[in-house]
Parts: structure tokens; sequence; C-alpha cells
């Protein structure tokens, strides 16, 4: 180990910089969150630096560095782009051992500063000694995805009230057990949830009903997305890290689930169109007796679990059976589809609304009739529909839509399988047919769909389109 790491209490001691420009205003502003009683010297400061000096924020020597300027300094950042000024601030701080940083310059500086997670009062630094900032940088970027904002209001919380439970729970083993139920429990889920108050009350109620080891347990419904791990959202990231079981539905891709920790308990309760392998109560049942053990469950979704997910249903079953719950939003099906064939699902010129609908069972498919759907500057982006596109078809055709209206198939959308099919309505079956177009694939109809001719950007080109789009577009 070169070098040896540590945090520094900077609070109320002289800390100096030597230089006014946007490297020293940089390392000023960092400073400043210490609560460290900053001098600047240097001959011309940045705007900014002129304007926290105004407001007593630091103090501005303007002049030249000299010795004396380091008399009761704590430590010292040489900030120039003046080599032999900065070899000469570092020579006298070394003289002084006063620990000096020479921004840029490992060789002249006596420590190195970290790149930082900042979960205040958490605090994560990396370092590699100086030889790769920007690994260290990148490296922060993986840890700031894996740890949310509660953390920092977690760990105040546990020391307003440490010695409390250094007193309740002597016992060291168990009071790991606390503090792990802590961070994995509802306590961190509240924090989440800004409810800053419940959480104190039920840290409180943990440490009053210690003889209960039994952890409670919680469920979060978490999107999953389309597939693509990179476009999860952090908040889903964190929820598939931290679960001991993991109920995913068969669209939820295998990318995704290697995510999950290695002892997390993977359960398939996946429904595909015609063949439901496992029924809405079985998953509710399920939910229940996991939760009921004190484990964090999470209910992994195929894109959104509020759209066409029936989020809604299991919330409500959770609330009437008393269990904790969170939701996180994923991204929808339709939103990446659309992305990832470079369709629009509004644009100024063709298409002014978007209207989410299902065709997972025939009725849903009659349900379309019941809606105005001839609008031609209405984007329909359709779901669970392969099973049902000649209904679809007939459905839309007779409800005012033109045969030469553009459509576009998107096949595993966002996946390296992706394919697109393009066409025109009156096609749709047959083209789906001709290319064995298999779910998940989502259907968009309406005048942006012919935009995946030329704006296509993933995977392959589509597939059976035609490429006259301004004509495509016109017909529409």
């Amino acid at each position: 180990m070169s070098l040896y790491p540590l945090f520094a209490n900077l609070n109320q001691r002289l800390v100096l910089v030597v230089g006014g420009g946007a490297v020293g205003e940089r390392k000023v502003a960092a400073l400043r969150k210490t609560g460290a009683v900053i001098m600047v010297v240097a001959p011309r400061v940045s705007a900014n630096l002129q304007a926290w000096a105004k407001a007593g924020f630091i103090r501005h020597i303007p002049e030249a560095f000299h010795e004396s300027q380091l008399d009761r300094i704590w430590l010292v950042v040489a900030a120039t782009d003046d080599r032999a000024l900065n070899q000469r601030i570092a020579a006298e701080a070394w003289r002084r051992c006063i620990f000096v940083n020479v921004v840029d310059d490992v060789a002249l500086s006596s420590f190195q500063v970290p790149a930082l997670v900042d979960r205040s009062p958490l605090m994560i630094a990396i370092s590699t000694g100086g030889a790769a900032p920007a690994f260290a940088r990148l490296i922060r970027e993986r840890i700031e995805s894996l740890l949310d904002a509660s953390l920092g209001p977690l760990t105040d919380l546990v020391a307003r009230y440490r010695i409390r439970i250094r007193t309740r729970i002597p016992d060291t083993a168990r009071r790991r057990r606390f503090f792990e139920r802590l961070f994995h429990g509802p306590v961190a889920g509240l924090l989440r949830q800004g409810q800053a108050l419940r959480a104190a009350r039920a840290l409180i109620g943990a440490l009053r009903d210690l003889h209960d080891e039994k952890a409670a347990g919680s469920v979060a419904l978490v999107g999953a997305g389309p597939g693509d791990p990179g476009l999860l959202t952090l908040n889903a990231l964190r929820s598939i890290n931290e679960a001991d079981v993991i109920l995913h539905d068969r669209l939820v891709s295998a990318d995704v689930l290697a995510l999950a920790r290695r002892d997390a308990e993977l359960v398939d309760v996946g429904k595909q169109s015609g063949a439901d392998l496992t029924s809405q109560q079985a998953i509710h049942a399920l939910l229940l007796q996991h939760a009921s053990q004190g484990k964090r469950v999470v209910r992994l979704k195929g894109g959104d679990p509020f759209l066409f997910g029936r989020g809604g249903e299991e919330l409500e079953f959770l609330r009437a059976h008393g269990i904790a719950f969170d939701v996180v939003p994923g991204i929808t099906a339709a939103m990446a589809c659309a992305a990832y064939a470079g369709i629009p699902l509004t644009h100024r010129d063709h298409a002014q609304s978007v209207r989410f609908l299902t065709a997972h069972s025939r009725e849903g498919v009659h349900a379309l009739a019941q809606q105005d759907l001839a609008d031609a500057g209405q984007t329909l982006a359709i779901y669970m529909g392969v099973g049902l596109l000649s209904e679809i078809r007939d459905h839309l055709l007779a409800h005012g839509r033109l045969a030469t209206t553009p459509f576009a198939l998107v096949e595993n959308g966002s996946r390296p399988e992706q394919r697109i099919i393009r066409g025109v309505l009156d096609q749709l079956p047959e083209l789906a047919r001709t290319h064995q177009v298999q779910s998940p694939a989502l259907l968009i109809v309406g005048a942006v769909a012919a935009l995946a001719d030329r704006l296509h950007w993933y995977g392959q080109a589509p597939l059976g389109g035609t490429t006259d789009i301004a004509r495509d577009l016109r017909a529409a």
C-alpha cells in the first residue's frame, strides 16, 4: 500500500490554495464543504473566487506566494501553471511538515485528492495514487450507481441513535445483525421515500422489539425495462442487488437477471399469451410467502410495472396484507422499442399524440373499436398483439385507419436480436407471417412508423418495408 488512506478534519483549520484560476476554483469549491478557513494566494482570481471572497467564504491574498504565508497552515494546494513555483511551494511545505498537493504532479505531492462518492456523512474515497485519475473517476461512477441517496440520511439516523443502540444491544454479533436489518429493511425504505420521521419511529420500534429477531419483509415492484440492462434505472439496479428473492416475468432478459446477487433466489413466474405459466393468484401467494419470511422481495417486470403489468393489482394485494412496498418505474416497451427503431412516437409534422393499447385478449381487440382510432395524427403503440395481428388490422381498417397507414413491428426491442418489420397496415399479418415474428414484439401504427426506414440506428435495417418514405407519410 503506497498511500495511507485517511479523512482529514479541516473544520476551522487554515488551508492555503495557491492559484486563482479554474483549477484553483475547483479545489476551493471542494474545500468549502469541509468548513476549512481558506486563504487563496494569487494576484488575480476567477470571478467565482472574487464573489466568494466578497461574501466572506474565503480570504483572497492578492499577491505572489512567499513562505510566510504557510504560518499556521494545516494543508496546502498548489494549483498554478508555473512548475518552478509549484516546486518551491512543495519544498517549503515538506520542510515544515505540512501536507501538500500539487495538482497533476504526483512526485511533488505528499497527499492525493481522491475521487469521492459523497453520501454525507458517509464518504467513499477512491485513489490510484495519482497513476490513473481517470480510472478513479470511472470507478466512482460505477459506485455512484449502486449507492442511493438515502444512505446519507440513514447514516445520520444511526449516528443519532448510536449510543442507544450500543446500550440496548451490547453483543457485537447481534448489533451487526441489527445494522444489516436497518440497511436492507423498512427503515432504509422509508428514507428512500422521503419519510424521515416514520423511519426514525421504525428504528425506535425495532430497538423496542428486539426479542423478535425476525426482520420485516418487503416487496419492491421493479420495472426491468425492455431487455437492455443499460436501460435499467439506478434505483432498479439497487433493488435487484438488494433482493433476497426475485419473482420475474418471462420477458426479463438474462442479462438483467445476471445482475442479481449470487445467493438471491430467482423464481420464474412468466406469462405468455394463451398459456399462463403462473396465475396472478399464485404470484400473490408467493409475494406473501416470501415477504412473511422477512425477505426483501423484488417483483421484476419487463417494461414498467404500471403499464399493462398488473402492478396495481399486486399493490392492492400487498396493502391488504400489510406488507411494506415500494415501486421503481421502468422504461416501458413502447418508449424503448420506438427509440431503438428510430421511431419518434410523436412528431410535429406527423403525430401530435400517442395511445398505448393492449391486445392481450380477444376482448382487448374488440375494445379498440370503442375508441377514436381513425385519427391519422395519433400514433398507436399496441402491446401483446403478435397472436392477433389479423384481428387488429381488420378492426383498425373498419374504424377508419387507411390501408396505407405505415406500421412497424419491433421484435425483441433493445436486445441484440432486435428486428424491425416495416410495411403498411393492409400487409400487417402477411408480413409478420413471412418474417415469422415472435413475441415479445411491439406494434407501432401511424405515420411516424415510416421514419424507421431512414432513422433506424440499432441492429439490422428494417425488413419487408417500402423505401418511398415520403409516399408513405403522404398516404398516412
